[in-house]
């Protein structure tokens, strides 16, 4: 291979298998970009371990402070649309290569890298390997999956530590034992920010912080229109948004602390809708991740008791409703008819069952 043309970054080779039209394309910040790759090893038989295309969806990135995908991003600016090159990339630029916040691989698909109560900087990022978490994603997308496994208080970076697996021999492998790797990318298009219509994922941190109350409100007004599941959409892309400026503060410092009280907030609100929607073992799952982080949100106790009562769990909705007036004796009243209500339909359950028993058993 020779030396890429423009990059001047040791450790990084390019080969131009077909040459493109045009000039240069203007990659300003903001662009976003669109392209084929293909992941190869640099053994004898040039084993592949990723390609965008079998997936069937190109990969889209944005260019700039947007969008932290360094080597990848100089790797990219150095082709011409069209351009077909192969990259060579040492141990050191292939982490640096992954370092991101968002990978995008279609307008529905976020893969986002969530870190909820651990501080992750970039010097640790460049050396844990991110590409297998990437390829992960990728291919979770072939299989028709789900390539976020969104959840709103999971930590993907903590439970691949906590694991130490992926799911798949190849990539634990490349994570226990880093080599260099061959990247073939195809540059299919180059869009200006003005080109395209930005979706929250792309947005700058300051527009992130401005989009966030926006989306509570219109959540709120479709709460309200009974049209929960859009609420949840809109609750959760606020949550996103807080969740993508939160990973570059320091856990439980100022900064950090108002981000999470404003998630808190539009979890609780999620979590109202999910009742609504009957989902209650989710709602469990949301309320009690909040309650051992932060044992004193009143809202989570209710919520949870609430869920607790629709499926049955009569002493930990009890439990629930009495931390709550614990919490806060004005809301004793209001547990008071929660409980009394829990109650009745306790009686009815052992009526119901009673009666079912006695036709069983004339």
């Amino acid at each position: 291979m020779e030396e890429a043309i423009g990059l001047n970054i040791e450790g990084v080779r390019k080969k131009i298998h077909h040459g493109g039209t045009g000039e240069l394309a203007n990659f300003i910040s903001g662009s976003k970009v669109t392209f084929h790759f293909r992941t190869l090893k640099c053994d004898d038989d040039r084993t592949v371990i990723d390609d965008s295309k079998k997936v069937g969806v190109p990969m889209e990135i944005i260019i700039g402070n947007m969008f932290k995908l360094e080597v990848w991003e100089v790797l990219l600016t150095s082709m011409r649309i069209g351009e077909v090159a192969e990259f060579w990339c040492d141990v050191t630029h292939y982490f640096s290569l992954l370092f991101s916040k968002h990978w995008k691989v279609q307008s529905h698909t976020l893969v986002h890298i969530k870190c909820r109560s651990h501080y992750v900087d970039r010097q640790l990022l460049k050396h844990t390997g991110l590409y297998p978490i990437v390829a992960k994603s990728l291919r979770r997308i072939a299989e028709g999956k789900d390539p976020t496994d969104w959840h709103i208080h999971t930590c993907g970076l903590a439970n691949m530590f906590a694991y130490h697996s992926l799911g798949y021999e190849d990539l634990d492998e490349l994570q226990k034992e880093p080599q260099p790797l061959i990247f073939v990318i195809e540059l299919l298009k180059v869009e200006s920010p003005s080109m395209y219509k930005r979706e929250t994922w792309a947005l700058s941190n300051d527009e992130k912080l401005k989009a966030v109350p926006v989306l509570h409100g219109e959540g709120n007004r479709l709460f309200k229109l009974g049209r929960y599941e859009d609420a949840t959409n809109k609750y959760r892309e606020a949550v996103i948004c807080l969740k993508n400026i939160q990973t570059k503060e320091k856990p439980w410092e100022v900064p950090w602390m108002k981000l999470e009280k404003m998630i808190n907030t539009l979890v609780l609100n999620y979590c109202q809708c999910l009742l609504r929607m009957e989902e209650f073992y989710e709602v469990l799952e949301h309320t009690t991740d909040l309650i051992q982080h932060h044992p004193g949100l009143t809202k989570a106790y209710f919520l949870r008791g609430k869920a607790n009562a629709e499926v049955w769990n009569e002493a930990e909705a009890k439990k629930d409703f009495e931390k709550v007036v614990e919490l806060d004796p004005t809301m004793s009243r209001q547990v008071k008819k929660e409980i009394r209500k829990l109650e009745m339909r306790m009686e009815e359950k052992e009526e119901e069952e009673k009666l079912k028993y006695k036709n069983l058993f004339p």
